[in-house]
Order: C-alpha cells, then sequence, then structure tokens
C-alpha cells in the first residue's frame, strides 16, 4: 500500500508546460522541423510534446525544473542538434492561462491577427510606456500586466511601428504570439494527456497488488527502477 501510494505521488507531479521560441524558421533560416524537435525532446526524457505551426510552440510535461532550467536545457539540445541557439521562453500552465484570461482588448475576437501578446523574460523594472505610447498610431492600443504585453493594432502588426521597439522600451526580452495561437496553446494544454505519457493508474495498482502477493522483502518502491521524467 505504501508503494503505491508514493508512485501516485511520483506521477501526479508532471506538470504541463509551454516553450516559446524565437528566431526559428523565419525566412529560410534557422530551420528547426518540428517533427525534429518533438524527437529531440522526447529522447531527452521530456513527455507528452506537442507543437503547433512551425514558428517553435511546444508543449510538454516535465516531473522536474523551474522553468528557467527547462529554457537552457531546450536551448542546449537545439544547439547540439541544429547549430545555433535559439531564445527560449518557457511557461508553466498556470501563465499561459492567466495571460489569454487577463486579454485587455475583447475586439481581438473579431480579427486574432490584430492582438498579439508579448511574453516577457521578467516584469519591467522602469518601462518606458511614454516613447510607446508617441508611437501609436491607427487605433493602437497597448496594455502591461507583469510578465505579459498586450499590442492589439487593428491596422496590422507588421505596419504598426510598436512592436518592434517594445524590447528597447521596456527592457527586458520578449516574444510575442497573437491571439490565435495563444489560445490554440492553451487548449492544447488543457487537453487530456496522451495514454502513453504517464503508467494508467490500473497499471500501477495492479503492480502493486503483483508485490504484495509476492510477499516482496522490499519496501514500498525504493528498490523500483523509475522511469525517467524530465
Amino acid at each position: 500500500m505504501t508503494g503505491f501510494a508514493a508512485e501516485s505521488v511520483h506521477v501526479s507531479r508532471l506538470n504541463t508546460w509551454v516553450a516559446l521560441l524565437r528566431g526559428v524558421n523565419v525566412t529560410g533560416a534557422r530551420k528547426l522541423l518540428m517533427k525534429d524537435l518533438v524527437a529531440l525532446l522526447e529522447r531527452d526524457g521530456f513527455g507528452a510534446v506537442r507543437t503547433y505551426i512551425q514558428s517553435g510552440n511546444v508543449v510538454f510535461e516535465s516531473a522536474s525544473g523551474s522553468a528557467r532550467a527547462l529554457e537552457a536545457r531546450i536551448a542546449r539540445l537545439i544547439l547540439a542538434h541544429a547549430g545555433f541557439t535559439p531564445r527560449v521562453m518557457v511557461l508553466s500552465s498556470a501563465e499561459l492561462g492567466g495571460a489569454v484570461r487577463g486579454n485587455p482588448f475583447p475586439q481581438a475576437e473579431l480579427d486574432h491577427k490584430a492582438l498579439h501578446l508579448f511574453f516577457l523574460s521578467a516584469p519591467p523594472v522602469r518601462p518606458d510606456l511614454e516613447s510607446l505610447t508617441r508611437l501609436r498610431s491607427g487605433g493602437e492600443a497597448f496594455a502591461l500586466h507583469e510578465r505579459v504585453f498586450y499590442l492589439h493594432t487593428p491596422r496590422g502588426f507588421p505596419q504598426s511601428a510598436l512592436h518592434d521597439k517594445v524590447e528597447r522600451y521596456l527592457g527586458v526580452h520578449a516574444t510575442a504570439r497573437n491571439w490565435r495561437t495563444a489560445n490554440q496553446l492553451l487548449a492544447m494544454v488543457t487537453q487530456a494527456r496522451p495514454a502513453t505519457s504517464a503508467r494508467p493508474a490500473a497499471a500501477v495498482r495492479a503492480a502493486g497488488t503483483a508485490r504484495a502477493v509476492r510477499g516482496s522483502p522490499r519496501r514500498g518502491l525504493s528498490g523500483q527502477r523509475r522511469q525517467k521524467a524530465c
């Protein structure tokens, strides 16, 4: 019974994360196929790895490591595989959900390309919002909330003088995703995990029962080899 409880706790500690890669597959440079990225992360022990479009959006599971540690780990893997180091930003599922729910521009539902969420490496200490305000045109608006900068550009994101000045005036690194991508990633996070990403509860119970019937002298799972988790 003790062994089963210990293993159940171990499985439940898997956390779902989102990795946002910046500067991959842009105008034919820094190529990284998403199927190769999935295989790369799975070989290194990440679980339930899924991607969305080719711009570098990855949902995965990990049982250990902080967001910063996971960022560094993924960047090292890509460097070894592809020969370049992209900027990687890892968000928890709670952070992504909070960013989507906190959207102050509901009109984005009418045009998902008009709203971009800039996920920031840290909360800005001295954001120069006055300079950003002076760059606004064509009904543009923005809002800053902790580690998310929302930019609404009704006349088009590429045409905005704001979009490539965000890092300069906020003083932190950022990577942007449009409203549709942010929502799609949140939907992927909340989907049920694939059956192969963890041992089914029935299998865990069966294993615990078998050990009890055999009367193994080992205590709980202290001698059991556990599946590698990232």
